[in-house]
């Protein structure tokens, strides 16, 4: 029997050789600011954490609530007899927070994109999608027999080229599909500018905003930042991020969410999530709303540190939010450069390819709301020794 497999040895060692592996450190205790890492205390730079959320006590204290209420489990899929009322809480405040109709969640954001995106088209139909959206939505139109068209990414005058080729084929109906805030380079899309393509051209508009909530739009997302959320058909995201919780969520109109929980497979045949999530998730959103200063203090620190680390030399890429790049090109050295990092207490991750171009290997520094000013400065005092000791800069 080895030797079927033995080509996945050959093929794991060849992206090691490459510098594309990962290596996976162990948490022992909360993600929070300061995180020990397999015994080692850090400051934590590569978590998606935005608002320090992920062990705020009215989310902890929700979820054990909900325990004792409701049990561990659901016991059920969603579309048999796994949805409790905590779940049809959750989407009434979640279609609230987004202003929309309707909304349900699904597992994970990557589920609500491979679940729902293959059953609002077909043949007949096609799929816009930015060049550098999400694996999940890459992965999604990759399930559906509509046609595809990549436009450059964020290039508006390319867009509008596709969207009139498309009005020429007079298909039955094309979407626009994009992230809210683009997860590698951590810019923003141009929503203002799709929107109005998308209505001149009769087209749908898709956003993944799984890195804009808790973000944009004074934590609302990406909708509210522009105030197009009434003009947004299709709104997706997550809760393991800036609501530091688990969980996709899907907001729109009373039809879509109908629509999706009747025909999304990734919904249909799943268990709901254990209901103490669904409390935290309603828990994480009441504190967006009753805490602002936290989406405040999380821009404070990304003004901060992206001015600060372009100072000593760094290419922060094409950011505007908490994702803030620090690009050294080659995978092995990003590599070297986070375990350099780690060595003086700062947990970063290098991020290589495949999930960034070959040559736009680099360390992907996520900013929290938790963070203090002696944090940040110790994160840059690092990069300062280090960009000198490893010739970065």
């Amino acid at each position: 029997m080895k030797e079927k497999t033995e080509f996945l040895e050959r093929e794991y060692k060849e992206l090691e050789e490459k510098g594309y592996t990962w290596v996976i450190r162990d948490l022992l205790g909360p993600s929070d600011v300061h995180v020990n890492v397999e015994g080692k205390e850090c400051i934590m730079l590569a978590s998606n954490n935005y608002l320090n959320l992920a062990n705020h006590p009215k989310l902890k204290e929700a979820a054990m609530k909900a325990i004792e209420r409701y049990g561990a489990g659901a016991g059920s899929d969603w579309s048999i007899a796994g949805t409790m009322d905590i779940h049809q809480k959750l989407y009434r405040k979640i279609a609230e927070f987004k202003n929309t109709e309707d909304a349900v969640t699904f597992q994970t954001g990557f589920a609500v994109n491979a679940g729902v995106i293959p059953q609002l088209a077909g043949k007949g139909d096609i799929l816009i999608s930015d060049e550098l959206n999400h694996g999940s939505i890459i992965d999604g139109v990759r399930l559906t027999k509509a046609d595809r068209a990549i436009y450059s990414h964020s290039n508006m005058g390319e867009l509008e080229k596709v969207l009139q080729d498309a009005d020429k084929k007079n298909y039955r109906r094309a979407i626009i599909l994009t992230d809210g805030v683009f997860s590698m380079d951590g810019d923003i899309a141009k929503m203002d500018e799709i929107c109005k393509l998308a209505e001149e051209y009769g087209a749908m508009v898709y956003v993944d905003d799984a890195h804009g909530e808790g973000v944009l739009g004074d934590g609302h997302g990406i909708g509210r930042e522009f105030d197009l959320e009434k003009k947004i058909d299709f709104q997706v995201g997550t809760f393991s991020k800036a609501f530091g919780s688990f969980g996709g969520m899907l907001a729109g109109s009373e039809s879509l969410i109908k629509f999706a929980y009747n025909t999304a497979r990734t919904w249909l045949l799943s268990a709901a999530f254990p209901p103490h999530v669904a409390a935290a998730n309603i828990a994480a959103l009441e504190v967006v709303e009753e805490e602002p200063e936290r989406v405040k203090k999380l821009w404070d620190n990304t003004r901060y540190f992206k001015k600060e680390i372009e100072s000593l030399g760094f290419d922060t890429g094409y950011s505007q939010t908490p994702i803030i790049p620090a690009i050294v090109g080659d995978s092995k050295k990003a590599k070297e450069l986070a375990e350099n990092l780690y060595k003086e207490g700062i947990f970063a991750l290098a991020i290589v390819f495949p999930m960034v171009a070959r040559d736009k290997a680099r360390i992907r520094n996520q900013m929290n709301a938790g963070m203090t000013r002696e944090d940040l400065d110790k994160i840059l005092s690092a990069y300062e020794k280090l960009s000198t000791k490893l010739k970065l800069v």
